[in-house]
């Protein structure tokens, strides 16, 4: 038979037992933390995404993925990839803006447009604003120009009338590009152009 020591004992562990909080029911399983760094991994691998990006990714695929997964785990999932791939170097939203600027400029893009698209992937303000302050908007409204045979590359057979002249200013501007920008484009000859695409090639 037990003391009364013994017993006492054995009430208090009890007693304590009963004032434990149990596992908070919200909290993502390691089964759901492992995929999540499995997951930040595979796609940080094939392409670069933004923390929003990588964030919406993988709490789409966990609805999908888990069920009966509460938004609250949802959530911690998301966060936990960020942090993943942070910790990896392998998620900069400073970068991200930084490559995709040079990138769409080159492709024909201006500031505005850049700075639009990269917000709405969810990259800070500041951040857009300090990727876009070193570019010059007149090289890429060139590559617009030639892309869409403005200007100095409109074909020969076009006749510049006051119709098409507005077309293509308002083309300049739908795509962010000044009227000071455009102005100066529409009046270049088309050797000059290409001769400054030759010799000043993006950074």
């Amino acid at each position: 038979m037990r003391s009364e020591n013994e017993k006492r004992e054995a009430r208090r562990s009890v007693s304590d037992d009963e004032h434990q909080e149990p596992p908070a029911p919200d909290q993502p399983s390691p089964r759901m933390l492992a995929w999540s760094r499995n997951s930040t991994l595979y796609r940080l691998s094939r392409r670069m995404m933004t923390e929003r990006e990588l964030a919406d990714a993988i709490a789409r695929k966990a609805r999908q993925k888990f069920e009966d997964i509460t938004e609250t785990q949802v959530k911690a999932l998301a966060e936990a990839a960020v942090t993943f791939g942070r910790t990896m170097l392998a998620l900069d939203d400073q970068a991200y803006a930084e490559i995709r600027t040079r990138s769409s400029a080159r492709s024909g893009k201006s500031k505005r447009a850049i700075s639009r698209k990269l917000i709405e992937k969810g990259v800070d303000r500041e951040i857009v604003q300090q990727a876009v302050a070193e570019t010059d908007d007149f090289l890429p409204a060139l590559v617009f120009a030639r892309k869409r045979a403005f200007g100095p590359f409109r074909r020969p057979d076009v006749v510049l009338d006051d119709k098409r002249e507005a077309k293509e200013f308002s083309a300049f501007a739908r795509n962010g590009f000044s009227f000071e920008i455009g102005r100066k484009v529409m009046v270049m000859d088309r050797d000059e152009a290409e001769e400054l695409l030759a010799d000043r090639p993006f950074d």
